[in-house]
């Protein structure tokens, strides 16, 4: 099973970066209010970020190192990866 590091773009501008095996699945959590408290305040508006990992142990260890990053490395980060969102739907994705 593959685990995903996501970054969402909230309302305001803000990011948001979590784990999951489900990426899709876990956006909508997120949208209707039933995931992180974070994004119950700042509702998501998109998926800004998306990498695949082998096993929860390395996507545990990227989010770590993400959250390390300020905004401005992070939406570097976003920038650099962006063609890799093919696989959402456009109005999730930046």
């Amino acid at each position: 099973m593959s685990w995903y590091l996501y970054m969402l773009e909230c309302r305001g501008g803000s990011l948001y970066t979590g784990i999951t095996t489900d990426v899709a699945r876990r956006y909508a959590a997120h949208a209707a209010g039933k995931g992180a408290r974070y994004t119950r305040l700042y509702p998501p508006e998109r998926v800004a970020l998306v990498l695949a990992f082998d096993d929860k142990s390395a996507a545990l260890k990227a989010e770590y190192a993400v959250k390390q990053l300020s905004a401005a490395e992070k939406r570097a980060l976003c920038a650099a990866h962006g063609d890799d969102l093919a696989q959402f739907p456009p109005d999730q994705t930046c």
